[in-house]
């Protein structure tokens, strides 16, 4: 794969317990700053952070499948850590030997998110965790409006020339655990 688009790496650390919260969180913080066709915005509150959301019903419906996957691959397997990828792209016209030949989707912009799961040993550990969780949710919101706002992050956004639907590129969300692509 071509690795001439930016790639932005989130690393947290996650509690069992609200692990599904936090990824649905920062996927839809993602997805709000990049979408860029007509949305409906909502807020998250997550340990006292509040984040920005897309009120689709096909982009809510991705955002719980893609962390419930995750879920089940952190549940059923050893591995505690994973990662979840966010890829813009654009269609384009795909030429072979200068003759058209159809389209393909060519890759923009990556998000990478590596998660960990870890279970707090006491109370006092939990709190612990859940402040750090809390202070990684903040910088992830400041690295996700930074990287967006910036000259990088703007010029890499393809020309927009038909707007469809919540969004006029194709995106994806795929989940490795272990190594193991789960969709």
């Amino acid at each position: 794969m071509d690795s001439t688009y930016p790639t932005i790496t989130i690393d947290l650390v996650l509690d069992r317990l609200t692990t599904k919260e936090v990824l649905r969180a920062v996927l839809h913080a993602i997805l709000f700053h990049r979408l860029f066709g007509t949305i409906k915005p909502k807020t998250i509150e997550v340990l006292d952070v509040t984040m920005p959301g897309v009120k689709d019903p096909k982009a809510e419906e991705l955002v719980n499948e893609k962390v419930d996957a995750f879920w089940k691959g952190i549940e059923g397997g050893t591995s505690k850590s994973g990662q979840i990828f966010v890829t813009f792209s654009e269609r384009k016209a795909k030429k072979t030997w200068g003759f058209p030949m159809g389209e393909e989707d060519v890759v923009w912009e990556q998000w990478v998110i590596n998660a960990e799961v870890r279970q707090p040993r006491s109370e006092l550990d939990r709190q612990t965790a859940d402040a750090n969780l809390s202070a990684s949710l903040t910088k992830t919101l400041e690295t996700i409006l930074t990287h967006t706002s910036s000259e990088q992050g703007r010029a890499a956004v393809p020309l927009i020339t038909k707007p469809d639907g919540i969004s006029p590129f194709p995106f994806k969300i795929n989940v490795k655990v272990a190594g193991i692509d789960l969709g």
